[in-house]
């Protein structure tokens, strides 16, 4: 089974709003682990929050999942798996917006590809940094979308991610500083 096959991602309408909600039929827990595990990961790491939980909608008829909330965010966040040459595994709303990529096309995608030949160096430096250290901040890069529009990326925090299954560590970046360089 690819990762292609794990998760379904699809905007509902809901009280004439739009909201992102994953729908992961029979997957539901792992993509419901895998929100949790960045969250805790990152706290673990950081000390810091990923994002804000809206803790007071879990529990009530409104509830959005650790999952959703995540998918929802309005920063970037992407993951990869522990390979040796890390798939994406991750990516939500803003990161698929950002890639120019639907869910299928970016899951499963070797993260490499995330930026241009000439800047695999510099970020594979940084992912091993990330890794002895077990995170990084401040990081800054350029990176490419599906359609070749470069963009800089700024004040990024890289973090090691737990492994599920008995996988590697793999990990998780986040970022809300960003401008096009074309």
């Amino acid at each position: 089974m690819t990762m292609h096959s794990v998760y379904m991602c699809c905007f509902i309408k809901s009280n004439s709003k739009t909201k992102d909600i994953l729908l992961v039929d029979k997957h539901h827990k792992f993509i419901e682990d895998h929100g949790v595990r960045l969250v805790k990961s990152f706290k673990l790491a950081t000390g810091r929050d990923l994002f804000p939980l809206r803790q007071e909608q879990l529990g009530t008829g409104d509830d959005l999942t650790v999952g959703q909330q995540l998918f929802s965010a309005p920063q970037i966040i992407v993951s990869h798996d522990g390979c040796e040459d890390p798939l994406l595994n991750y990516g939500n709303r803003a990161a698929l917006e950002l890639w120019d990529m639907t869910w299928d096309e970016f899951i499963g995608t070797p993260s490499r590809y995330t930026a241009e030949p000439q800047e695999r160096n510099d970020r594979s430096s940084m992912l091993e940094q990330a890794k002895v250290k077990g995170y990084i901040d401040n990081y800054q890069g350029i990176r490419i979308s599906s359609k070749g529009r470069r963009f800089m990326i700024r004040n990024a925090i890289i973090w090691s991610v737990p492994a599920f299954n008995n996988g590697k560590t793999g990990q998780a970046a986040t970022f809300s500083e960003w401008y096009f360089c074309d």
